[in-house]
């Protein structure tokens, strides 16, 4: 599967060690992420990721473009809900893609921690049925 990872400035210490505790698991997959996101947890997992935009210069939106296409099965964005942010009609966007084209996303490491179970059993595999020209 496809999974997209993003974390605000302030998420970015807990990305990257949700990844070193799940990195076998993420290794099965073809990863994506935001600049910064995916440089950080590349160096620390020595996984494989492919790096957009830092989100600030268009990476949440190229990941949205991606969502378009049926291109990500998964959005992992731990967000930091302090206050708003200036790309928060970007983020907005992403999340009714995901809405959309029916993308599973978490947005704190709780939920992040169930999908990545549901990865594991193989209990994603629903998306084939819901967008079969995949």
């Amino acid at each position: 599967m496809n999974i997209a990872l993003i974390a605000h400035d302030s998420k970015k210490e807990l990305m990257t060690q949700f990844c070193i505790a799940y990195c076998g698991i993420l290794s099965r997959h073809t990863l994506c992420a935001t600049g910064t996101t995916g440089k950080l947890v590349s160096e620390a997992t020595g996984l494989d990721i492919e790096l957009f935009l830092s989100g600030a210069q268009g990476g949440d939106q190229q990941i949205a473009a991606r969502i378009g296409y049926n291109e990500i099965d998964v959005l992992l964005m731990f967000r930091d809900p302090s206050g708003p942010r200036p790309n928060e009609p970007n983020e907005a966007n992403l999340l009714r893609l995901c809405d959309v084209y029916n993308v599973p996303v978490a947005t704190n490491i709780a939920t992040a921690e169930a999908l990545i179970h549901s990865l594991d059993r193989g209990d994603l595999d629903w998306r084939n049925i819901v967008n079969p020209k995949k």
